[in-house]
Formats: C-alpha cells, sequence, structure tokens
C-alpha cells in the first residue's frame, strides 16, 4: 500500500480512483467491509482503491477538552489499511483551514481534481464539511454533478451491537475484549517500545518487559491474557496494567511477563528501548488490587501465570 502524507505528494495522473473517506479509527468490521468492496470494485473497473483519512483526529482538533484517545493511533491504522489490500492511503492533516473547508469544496478540490475519483464509497451515516454540514444525500447530489458514483452502506452490526468505533472505545474502557474483539473482527493490540531503564535486563534472567508510556487507549486497569512480539519474535505473556499498589504508590505501567521467554534466546532480538513492541490482549483474567503482602502478591501471579498459560494452550489446541 502506498502512503501519501498530503496532497502534494500524489504523483501527477493520480487515478482514477475508488475513494472511501473516513478517521478509520480501529479499522474494525465495519470499515473493512467498505474497504474490501472498495478494493473489489476497484480492481473490476481498473481503478486505483485509496482511502482518505486525517491526522490528527478531528475530534482532537476542534474538541482537545474531550481528551479522545484512539483505539488505533496512526502507525496502528496505516497497517490495519495495508491488510485489507486497498492501494493507497492518504494522509489529509487536520489543519484549521481543512476544518472551514465547505463540503463542496473538499469534494471538489480532493476527491475529484486532486484524486480523480470515479467511484466513492461510505456509509451512510457519513459526514462531512465544515460543522459536519454534508451528508449521504449532499454526497449524491455532488456525485451526479461532479461525475462519480456513490455507494452507500447501511448500518454493520455483529451479535445485535452496532459496530461503531465510539462503540469499541466504550468496550474496551469496560474491559470487555470479547465484544470488542467481535467488532473489531481481531483482538485488540497496542504498539509501543519498551520502557527506557525498566523491565529490559541486560539478560533474560528476569523475563519481564515494561511499555513506554503510552497514551492512547488502554482497557482498564487489571492483568490480562497477552502476547507480546518482541521485534519480530512472539511471546506468550501475562500483563498487568496499573500502578502496583501492594507495594504503596507507584508510577502507572504496563507490564508483560513473558511465558516463554526462552523463544527470545532461540531468536536472538536486539532488546533495547527502541525496540518494537506489539502487545495483543487476549482476555482480563482480573481487576487491580492491593495485596496484604508481596507473598500474597507472588501467590496470586502464581495463579494468574497458571490461567494465562492454560488460555494460551487451549487458544492453540483449538487453532489446530
Amino acid at each position: 500500500m502506498r502512503i501519501f502524507r498530503g496532497l502534494e505528494e500524489l504523483p501527477a495522473g493520480f487515478g482514477p480512483a475508488a475513494v472511501s473517506i473516513g478517521n478509520f479509527d480501529g479499522v474494525h468490521c465495519g470499515h473493512r467491509l467498505i474497504l474490501e468492496r472498495l478494493r473489489e470494485r476497484a480492481r473490476t473497473g481498473g481503478l486505483r482503491s485509496v482511502a482518505v483519512t486525517f491526522n490528527p483526529h478531528p475530534m482532537r482538533a476542534l474538541r482537545p477538552e474531550a481528551g479522545l484517545r484512539l483505539i488505533t493511533p496512526l502507525d496502528s491504522r496505516l497497517e490495519l489499511l495495508a491488510a485489507t489490500g486497498i492501494d493507497a492511503a492518504m494522509i489529509l492533516p487536520f489543519t484549521p483551514a481543512l476544518s472551514r473547508m465547505r463540503a463542496a469544496d473538499f469534494i471538489r478540490a480532493i476527491v475529484r481534481d486532486s484524486l480523480r475519483a470515479l467511484e466513492v464509497h461510505e456509509g451512510a451515516n457519513f459526514r462531512f464539511g465544515h460543522r459536519a454540514e454534508a451528508g449521504a444525500t449532499e454526497l449524491q447530489e455532488m456525485g451526479r454533478d461532479m461525475g462519480f458514483a456513490v455507494t452507500l452502506y447501511g448500518p454493520c452490526a455483529i451479535r445485535g451491537c452496532a459496530v461503531s468505533s465510539s462503540r469499541i472505545r466504550e468496550l474496551l474502557l469496560q474491559g470487555d475484549l470479547r465484544t470488542a474483539r467481535a467488532l473489531l473482527g481481531r483482538s485488540f493490540f497496542v504498539r509501543s517500545t519498551p520502557a527506557r531503564g525498566r523491565g529490559v535486563g541486560a539478560t533474560l534472567d528476569a523475563p519481564t518487559i515494561n511499555l513506554a508510556p503510552y497514551s492512547e487507549l488502554l482497557p482498564p486497569n487489571g492483568v490480562y491474557v497477552t502476547r507480546l512480539r518482541v521485534g519480530t519474535v512472539w511471546c506468550d505473556g501475562v500483563s498487568n496494567i496499573g500502578y502496583r499498589p501492594t507495594f504503596g504508590p507507584g508510577a502507572f505501567a504496563v507490564e508483560t511477563h513473558l511465558l516463554d521467554f526462552q523463544r527470545l534466546a532461540l531468536h536472538p532480538v536486539e532488546l533495547d528501548h527502541t525496540t518494537p513492541l506489539k502487545l495483543v490482549f487476549l482476555k482480563k483474567l482480573r481487576d487491580e488490587r492491593a495485596w496484604p503482602s508481596p507473598e500474597a502478591l507472588q501467590q496470586q501471579i502464581f495463579k494468574d501465570v497458571a490461567r494465562a498459560r492454560r488460555y494460551h494452550r487451549l487458544l492453540r489446541l483449538f487453532a489446530g
């Protein structure tokens, strides 16, 4: 997938294209349904399939006080968009000038003139332009005037639950990984690097890695069954999110205990504060709590590790 970080990076004569515009936070099942059909339509018609997205997220620019935390920051969003098989992603910087752009001017300048779109694919609740002034009806009218076809998609629901980025955020904040996974079509993950000076030993004697400070969406404090990719090597894990209150007030941390850390010895990884990490959340085991003593905490950790190992064994068994 080609990535264009602004209209100025588009090569001359780019297109014609089939386009979908959105924030695509999470790149969930609803997004992928549209993008997969967009891709197939583009291949059939000899078009370039393009997802147009924004950075920063418009809500962060327009309502910073809301404190929006993303399911997928830009790097993860691009990874997931590439996995849909589309040809290109266009990242539009969400500037004050863009936020004030009238709907018709946006479609004319970006969709028609720059991308030379012949098809536009959107959810039926799509809104665009200054103060979200236009929607699906106006988009269809613009398509007739400017020479592109518009395909609209109705609401997507899974297990009776409407699929949307906002709903998935709510589920993750509630710790409901199972329902969130169904709506995402995958397990929730975060990408980071090891914390500088913490959780990365000089040797593999202490198989624990802490994530560097992460400001986007995380599940609530607690203990989780996880998988951690360290560089290119996957390890089973059990992770704690929180402050480790048994030892008194502490700094917030996302700490992963590697259950099969020997894999790192078999597949050597250059392990330092720049090593890329991908932490995948599979199941919540329990909430975080203060234990009466370090010994009581240690006993609970033994139980957490045993439950996590059993979950990983069952996962591999059912995976076949």
